[in-house]
C-alpha cells in the first residue's frame, strides 16, 4: 500500500492482519477496534480453540446450539455462500479438511510426521439447520463445519466498518490480503499490491491496483499448502471430490461490493476452473485469474497495472 497513510501490522486469526487509516492520528483507536472485532470472530467460528462457539457446534451431535449473534451472522454467511455458488463454497468441509491433514493451526500442520492421505465425503450444506429466531444451529451427527472459507471476509468487512465509524476516518483492513475498506479513502486511494501470496515483496510477481470501495479477495492452491504421503494438499476442497481442488487457477482474485462476495467469488472460481471465467463474467466482478502456468486472465473490467478499479 502507498500513499499518504499509516498502517500497523500484526497476527491475527492464524495469518497476518494489516490496518491502515487515511488519518494517520487515527492508527492506534482503528487498531484497538480491528483487534476487538477479530477476537470476538476467533472466539465464535475458530476451529482451533476448544472454548470456540464452532467447537460446539460440531461436538452437539445433532442436538441444536444457541449462539451469540455473531456467529449466527457467520453461520448464516458460510450458508449463502454454497446456495449462490451451488454449493461450490461448502460450510461443512471441515472433516475433508481434517483426514486431508489440517487438523489444527496451520502453523503447527507442516511441523509435524508427514500426514497420511484420506479422503472424506463433504456431507453438504444442507445438513445444517439454523433457526434465527431461536438462535440456534444444529447440525446433522457425524457433520463438521468448517468457516474458513467466509469467516475471515467477513471478518475483514466488520473491523473495517468498525473501525470506520468510531474513527471517522478511511480504514483498510487486510486479513491474509482479503481486504476491506470503508469511509472516505485517501486522495490517491488504497493503493494495493495483488500477488499470489499476501506475505510476498514488491518483487514478486504481480500487480498494483487502486480500491477505493468495497472489498477485494485473493484465493490461492499456492498458501496453506503441506505435504502428505501421497503428495501435496492445499485448503481448497472440491465438495464434490472431498480433495483438493484441482484447478485451471492457481491464484484467483476479485472485487466486489464487499470482501465477503469476494472472496465467495475467488474460492469458487478456484474450485470451477474454466467454468469460472463466464460465471464471473455473467456476474460483472472485477477478477484477476492466475493459471497453473503462470498465464494472467483479466475479467469483467479488471483494470490494468496502477489503474483503479471500475
Amino acid at each position: 500500500m502507498g500513499g499518504e497513510v499509516k498502517s500497523a501490522r500484526f497476527a491475527a486469526l492464524g495469518t497476518t492482519a494489516v490496518v491502515a487509516v487515511a488519518d494517520p492520528q487515527a492508527l492506534a483507536d482503528a487498531r484497538a477496534a480491528v483487534e476487538r472485532e477479530l477476537g470476538a470472530i476467533d472466539l465464535a467460528c475458530s476451529r482451533f480453540r476448544d472454548d470456540s462457539e464452532l467447537m460446539a457446534v460440531n461436538a452437539a451431535a445433532g442436538r441444536s446450539v444457541r449462539v451469540s449473534a455473531l456467529m449466527l451472522e457467520a453461520v448464516q454467511a458460510a450458508l449463502r455462500a454454497a446456495r449462490v455458488t451451488d454449493g461450490d463454497v461448502d460450510p461443512t468441509v471441515g472433516e475433508a479438511l481434517i483426514a486431508l491433514g489440517y487438523d489444527r493451526d496451520f502453523a503447527l500442520v507442516g511441523a509435524r510426521s508427514t500426514p497420511t492421505l484420506r479422503v472424506a465425503a463433504v456431507p453438504g450444506w444442507r445438513t445444517v439447520d439454523v433457526d434465527a429466531d431461536a438462535g440456534t444451529v444444529r447440525v446433522a451427527r457425524g457433520v463438521k463445519l468448517d468457516l474458513g472459507a467466509t469467516a475471515k471476509a467477513l471478518a475483514a468487512d466488520r473491523a473495517a466498518s468498525c473501525a470506520g465509524a468510531l474513527v471517522g476516518s478511511g480504514v483498510l483492513v487486510s486479513l491474509g490480503g482479503d481486504i476491506a475498506v470503508a469511509g472516505a479513502p485517501p486522495a490517491h486511494g488504497w493503493v494495493v499490491r495483488v500477488t499470489d501470496d499476501h506475505r510476498s515483496d514488491e518483487n514478486a510477481p504481480g500487480q498494483t491496483i487502486t480500491l477505493r470501495s468495497g472489498g477485494l479477495a485473493t484465493s490461492s492452491t499456492l498458501v496453506r499448502r503441506w505435504e502428505t504421503t501421497s503428495g501435496p494438499a492445499h485448503h481448497v476442497v472440491d465438495p464434490a471430490s472431498g480433495r483438493p481442488a484441482d484447478s485451471a487457477w492457481r491464484t484467483v482474485s476479485v472485487t466486489a461490493a464487499n470482501c465477503l462476495d469476494a472472496n465467495i467469488a475467488s474460492t469458487a472460481a478456484i474450485i470451477r476452473g474454466e467454468r469460472a471465467v463466464p460465471w464471473l463474467e455473467s456476474l460483472g466482478l472485477p477478477s484477476r485469474l492466475v493459471g497453473v502456468d503462470g498465464r494472467v486472465r483479466h475479467v469483467a473490467g479488471w483494470p490494468s497495472e496502477g489503474d483503479d478499479l471500475p
